[in-house]
């Protein structure tokens, strides 16, 4: 029997992706007004990396864009407004700071999504060049129009959770 191969991306140029043709990467667009973080930062977390794709190959970049917008609109389950630390040292004695997710929303809005995508994606280089591919917006638009980001399919999206008090 004949043995199928099977395609294996493979980085072209200085680029760690195609720039053209079949495997160029698409932009999506991602409302996360009331949604729920850890599931739609599982959702991103698979597109930026590519594992939605067949072609995906874990030492090769085949990941998509993903433009996020109201990422000030996310909610937590339960009481993790409270009780989730997100923590920072800055490498000097006693410089530990740390922040509840209800202080992260008043300081930094959209860093709660990126750092829940960050901790889903491998640590490595090429982890760090697909987390460019995450463009996170705090109000209702953005500046990819020229890109002509489509919406994500709704297979990949999850169901919304009326947001309670904060």
């Amino acid at each position: 029997m004949l043995q199928k191969r099977s395609y294996q991306a493979k980085q072209s140029g200085p680029h760690y992706f195609e720039p053209k043709g079949p495997n160029a990467p698409k932009w999506y667009v991602v409302d996360a007004k009331d949604q729920v973080v850890g599931r739609i930062a599982t959702m991103i977390a698979r597109v930026i990396t590519g594992k939605h794709k067949p072609t995906y190959t874990r030492h090769a970049d085949a990941g998509d864009f993903v433009v996020v917008l109201n990422a000030d609109k996310v909610v937590f389950t339960r009481t993790k407004w409270e009780k989730k630390l997100y923590r920072h040292h800055s490498d000097f004695v006693g410089g530990l700071k740390t922040f509840t997710a209800k202080q992260m929303l008043e300081r930094h809005p959209d860093e709660i999504l990126r750092q829940a995508v960050w901790g889903m994606t491998n640590k490595s280089n090429l982890a760090r060049h697909q987390m460019k591919k995450l463009k996170l917006f705090v109000g209702g638009e953005h500046d990819h129009s020229a890109q002509q980001p489509q919406e994500l399919p709704l297979a990949a999206t999850r169901r919304t959770v009326v947001a309670k008090a904060k």
